[in-house]
């Protein structure tokens, strides 16, 4: 049977992670409180945000941007986007 969690992004019962995604309280917290269907959302959007703000994930000041950037998009908030970023289905 799937484990589910009540998403605090998409505010519904979903299928939650197999695991938390890395160590330490922030990640047993997206375990519990985010689904997987949320975790993959965000994957493509950090991506896109290493990509196209050139984050050198090596910078401590990276990190903690893209960390922030988490945070605020997992809990159900408007996140960076890179400049002249369009969705896609927008254009």
């Amino acid at each position: 049977m799937t484990r589910t969690v009540f998403c605090k992004r998409q505010q519904k019962e979903l299928p939650g992670l197999d695991a938390p995604p890395f160590p330490g309280p922030a990640g047993q917290d997206v375990f519990e409180n985010v689904s997987a269907e949320a975790w993959d959302e965000w994957q493509n959007l950090q991506t896109m945000l290493i990509n196209e703000k050139h984050l050198n994930m090596m910078d401590k000041e990276a990190r903690k941007y893209l960390n922030a950037q988490r945070d605020i998009y997992l809990s159900g908030g408007e996140v960076d986007r890179a400049d002249g970023y369009v969705p896609e289905g927008d254009g």
